[in-house]
């Protein structure tokens, strides 16, 4: 007898239940691992921009700071008014400190010019309404020719900063160094600090302050009469 033979069942590979669960499971954690690296890296980007940002805007304020304590006026010869007052003020361990100076203009050339009318710059600190504990950095500028320039219309007012943690402000004479400073109360050629120091805190949208200090000669404290 002819026994026929049956054909051969082709067995088609897959892959079970179990293997594709475990897959998933590992790709998963695959893509886990991936967005938080992402996520580190966009954050780091962020807070180095956050930084820079801070940092500019520090040196910034701290330039312009110095170039008008630089330029703080006290002449022997020709009229002037020698003003140079700072307050020291706290806020608990935080200091807020403010000060006011008649300076000449930055853009003043003395070699071309002479000596020429000087400006009243006041640095002074205020709450900022819109975020507790940080404060605003203001700057007014009024001509020092005036009797009361304080009040004078075309006086300027300018924000500088919101983010404001601290300002500490101290003056040296010669021998020792003050927390304030009054020109008023001085003898006439020694109405000037010989060096000011200005320390200075921000406060950064993500990551921690940022400090920034320097030292600022007052050219014309060594004028001597």
């Amino acid at each position: 007898m002819l026994r026929l033979k049956r054909p051969d069942r082709c067995i088609a590979a897959g892959f079970t239940l179990i293997e594709i669960m475990l897959a998933l499971a590992v790709l998963a954690i695959i893509l886990i691992m991936l967005a938080g690296s992402f996520h580190a890296v966009a954050t780091s980007k962020v807070q180095a921009e956050n930084h820079i940002a801070v940092d500019s805007a520090a040196r910034e304020i701290m330039g312009q700071m110095a170039r008008e304590i630089r330029g703080a006026v006290q002449t022997a010869a020709l009229p002037s008014r020698v003003l140079l007052v700072g307050e020291a003020h706290a806020d608990g361990a935080r200091r807020l400190d403010s000060i006011s100076i008649s300076t000449l203009s930055p853009g003043h050339r003395r070699a071309l010019e002479d000596f020429g009318a000087e400006d009243t710059v006041s640095y002074r600190l205020t709450p900022n309404p819109d975020h507790p504990g940080w404060f605003l950095l203001l700057r007014d500028q009024s001509s020092s020719l005036l009797e009361n320039a304080s009040s004078d219309k075309t006086a300027q007012h300018a924000v500088l900063a919101g983010n404001l943690l601290s300002l500490r402000i101290r003056y040296f004479d010669g021998n020792n160094w003050s927390e304030s400073w009054s020109s008023q109360s001085m003898p006439p050629g020694r109405q000037l600090p010989n060096e000011v120091a200005i320390e200075l805190t921000m406060a950064a949208p993500s990551g921690p302050p940022f400090r920034l200090a320097t030292m600022v000669s007052v050219p014309m404290s060594y004028l001597q009469w």
